[in-house]
């Protein structure tokens, strides 16, 4: 593992370097990776890794999904099946259902996983709060995680552009004495850039919080916030939007992506510079006290708590169809459809 310090702080990490795809490749030789579960993670985890070479299968029901699959160059019959089959072939079992159909599955999943077989997640949900879930898998199987620092879509995207995306990785049960070196091999065939160690609890505890945080929920209520003050002082919703969203993801976060946030500071004019530097300690204080809250009830297990109850209902797509519709027909959005179309490659 390579030595890496993250401001003033040295963590092992994995790369490419010191594990790269041939070492991959030779480590699950002999494996057969059934990915169960097509929709967020499975298509970009499941095509990167054949893609790489890895003899992957998947296990879908059919339907618009398995049209999907088949549409991605999966052959049914031969690398698509249905779920039991693939459960059975398979030797490694990538369990990539949403977390509500995690449960539902289990008892199924269960039956095929016989000794010196591995069960594989990209999130610490199912197993960390299994008193919830009844997720406990047995305990002659390894039992690991990688889980992409980003949608599936984006990691089949920067996979095609010849990047990657980080992941973290954690073994959870090692029966075989080869869950780490497998678990890894994993994390470089779904085409990771590196990978950096936690745990089943770390991992599933910092994930909520950022979904719920800084990476959509909060970021949308600083959008609305800030779309919303503009509005109310006579601003158009073009200009709204654009002072609000498009120049954020379009022009400045690509520069802290490249170069991180000081870089993109000095690279502003001085009267930006000066007032983010003003401003930005403010929002630390009137902000952090929200995001305590937030992991704490991340940390209790009461936002797990919602997402299985919630997601459980039988009309869970209708409900969540409204509060998305909330989102997509509100001003800010609708101005934002609008800009995007204005865009010069659109035309």
């Amino acid at each position: 593992m390579a030595q890496i310090n993250f401001g003033g702080t040295v963590e092992e990490v994995v790369t490419r370097e010191e594990f790269p795809l041939e070492k991959a490749r030779e480590v699950l030789a002999n494996e057969t990776i059934a990915v169960i579960g097509y929709g967020v993670q499975g298509p970009g985890q499941g095509l990167n890794m054949r893609d790489n070479g890895f003899n992957v299968i998947v296990g879908q029901r059919k339907g618009k999904t398995y049209d999907k699959a088949i549409a991605d160059g999966w052959v049914p019959g031969e690398t698509l099946f249905e779920i039991e089959e693939a459960l059975e072939k398979g030797t490694i079992i990538c369990f990539l259902l949403s977390d509500a159909a995690q449960i539902e599955l289990w008892p199924t999943v269960k039956k095929y996983l016989t000794a010196g077989k591995s069960l594989y997640f990209s999130h610490g949900f199912g197993v960390t709060y299994n008193d919830q879930t009844g997720i406990v898998p047995p305990a002659d199987v390894d039992v690991f995680l990688v889980a992409p620092k980003g949608s599936g879509t984006s990691l089949r995207r920067l996979f095609v552009e010849g990047k990657g995306l980080n992941s973290s990785f954690a073994v959870f049960q090692d029966a075989t004495g080869e869950a780490r070196t497998k678990c890894i091999a994993m994390g470089i065939g779904v085409g990771s850039g590196y990978l950096f160690e936690t745990d089943f609890y770390r991992e599933v505890t910092s994930d909520l919080t950022g979904e719920r945080g800084t990476l959509m929920g909060a970021i949308q209520g600083i959008f609305a916030a800030q779309y919303e003050v503009l509005r109310e002082n006579g601003h158009s919703p073009s200009e709204a939007f654009n002072e609000t969203v498009e120049e954020l993801t379009q022009s400045l976060m690509p520069l802290v992506a490249e170069n991180g946030m000081d870089w993109m500071y000095a690279n502003c004019s001085t009267t930006a510079q000066r007032g983010a530097l003003d401003w930005w300690k403010p929002f630390k204080e009137a902000t952090k006290p929200v995001f305590q809250q937030l992991y704490n009830s991340v940390k209790s297990g009461e936002q797990a708590n919602i997402s299985i109850t919630r997601n459980s209902q039988p009309d869970y797509r209708e409900k969540l169809e409204v509060e998305l519709a909330e989102l997509r027909e509100s001003e800010m959005w609708q101005a934002g459809a609008a800009v995007r179309s204005l865009r010069p490659e659109r035309n």
